[in-house]
C-alpha cells in the first residue's frame, strides 16, 4: 500500500505566521482600514494617504488582499465586511485597540517566549521595571481607548452570555472587573428586568458611566469602585468573572471563587468566561496559546480547562457546575451555591 506523501506546508505556514501577523498589525497601526472605511483608493492615493514608501506599497496592500483582510477591484482596494466592522476606529464595533496592544507589546515581548519557558518568569515590562498597566490607568485617555478595545474584543461573547444563561431564573447581577461596562450593558438590553452593574478600579466609573448613559442604562447599572483582592465582592444573585481568572495562580483562583461563594445568596450563580481550554487540550488552540501570553504577562497566571474550573467551584463550595460553549474559543463554567 503506497505511503501517503508528507509535505512541510503545515510546518512552514506556522513557523512563518508572524508574517502575516505583524503585517495585519501594522495595517491597523496605520489606520490603514479606517482610511479604507472613507471609500475605496488605488494603490498611489492610499500609500499617500498613509505615508507610505512606493517600494513597499503595492506588496503589503497585495499581501492584506491574499490574507483575506482588504478586497481589489481593478486596481482599486476596499475593506472587506470583517474589516470594514471591526476595524474603522470610527465604528463602536472597532476592536483594533487590542491588536495595537499586541503591536506596540506583545508582539516584542513573544520573542523572548523560550526565555520565559526556561525561567517561568514574566518577559513584559516586569523585566524592566516599567509599570505598563500603571501608566495605562493614569492616563484616562489611553485608559478609555483600552477598555473600548476590551468591549469591541467581547461583545460577542457577552451577546452569548445573555442568550444563553437563565437570566429569568435571576433578578440582579455584578460583572466583577467590568472594563467599560461591555457584558452589562448587553445583559440588561436583553433582559429588561435585571438590575446591576459593575464592579472595578475607580479609575474606570467614568468611562462606565458614559458607556452605561449612552445606551440608556443609568438607571438600572450602576459602577461599584472596589479592588476584587481587598474588598468584599458585592451582593447580587449573579456575579460574573471575565477573563479575570487567568491571571492569577492556583491559590488566588481559588480564594476569589471563594468570595464570589460568600457573597452570592443560596441559588446564587457565578460565571466564569474565558478562553476555556477543551478537556482533552488538543483543540482550543487559542485558549492554550493565552495561557502562554500569561506566562509571558503574569507571574502566575493561567488559563485552564472547563473540568479544572469545575472542580475549582466545588472545591469553593458551589453545590453544582457546567460548561456551556459562547462565542468563538470563549466558553462559560456557572456555579450554583
Amino acid at each position: 500500500m503506497p505511503q501517503p506523501t508528507l509535505s512541510p506546508d503545515r510546518i512552514m505556514q506556522l513557523g512563518f505566521g508572524f508574517w502575516g501577523s505583524k503585517t495585519l498589525l501594522s495595517a491597523v497601526e496605520l489606520g490603514l482600514f479606517t482610511e479604507l472605511a472613507k471609500g475605496p483608493l488605488d494603490a498611489e492615493a492610499l500609500a499617500k494617504r498613509l505615508n507610505l514608501h512606493p517600494r513597499s506599497a503595492r506588496d503589503f496592500f497585495d499581501a492584506l488582499v491574499a490574507l483575506g483582510m482588504l478586497k481589489r477591484t481593478g486596481r482599486r482596494y476596499a475593506n472587506t465586511p470583517e474589516t470594514a466592522m471591526f476595524l474603522d476606529r470610527a465604528k463602536p464595533s472597532y476592536m483594533g485597540g487590542m491588536l495595537e496592544m499586541s503591536n506596540a507589546r506583545l508582539y516584542r515581548f513573544w520573542g523572548s517566549l523560550t526565555e520565559a519557558l526556561r525561567t517561568g518568569k514574566p518577559q513584559n515590562e516586569a523585566k524592566t521595571g516599567e509599570d505598563f498597566f500603571g501608566a495605562l490607568y493614569a492616563d484616562p485617555q489611553r485608559l478609555e481607548g483600552f477598555l473600548k478595545a476590551m468591549t469591541g474584543l467581547s461583545l460577542g461573547t457577552a451577546r452569548a452570555i445573555a442568550k444563553k444563561f437563565p437570566w429569568k431564573r435571576y433578578r440582579s447581577f455584578v460583572d466583577i472587573g467590568c472594563a467599560q461596562g461591555g457584558v452589562a450593558v448587553e445583559i440588561a438590553l436583553a433582559h429588561k428586568h435585571q438590575t446591576g452593574g459593575g464592579m472595578d478600579l475607580p479609575v474606570v466609573r467614568p468611562v462606565f458611566e458614559a458607556y452605561v448613559r449612552a445606551k440608556g442604562l443609568a438607571q438600572r447599572l450602576r459602577f461599584q469602585s472596589g479592588d476584587f483582592f481587598k474588598d468584599p465582592l458585592p451582593k447580587a444573585d449573579v456575579l460574573i468573572m471575565g477573563h479575570i481568572l487567568h491571571d492569577w495562580n492556583l491559590d488566588e483562583k481559588l480564594m476569589l471563587l471563594r468570595k464570589a461563594y460568600e457573597a452570592l445568596p443560596a441559588g446564587g450563580a457565578i460565571i466564569v468566561h474565558e478562553a476555556i481550554i477543551d478537556d482533552e487540550r488538543k483543540r482550543n488552540a487559542f485558549g492554550l496559546l493565552m495561557s502562554l501570553n500569561m506566562l509571558i504577562e503574569t507571574h502566575g497566571g493561567f488559563d485552564f480547562t472547563g473540568a479544572d474550573c469545575k472542580q475549582w467551584m466545588k472545591e469553593a463550595g458551589f453545590k453544582r457546575a457546567s460548561v456551556e460553549k459562547l462565542a468563538g474559543p470563549d466558553a462559560m463554567v456557572v456555579g450554583v451555591k
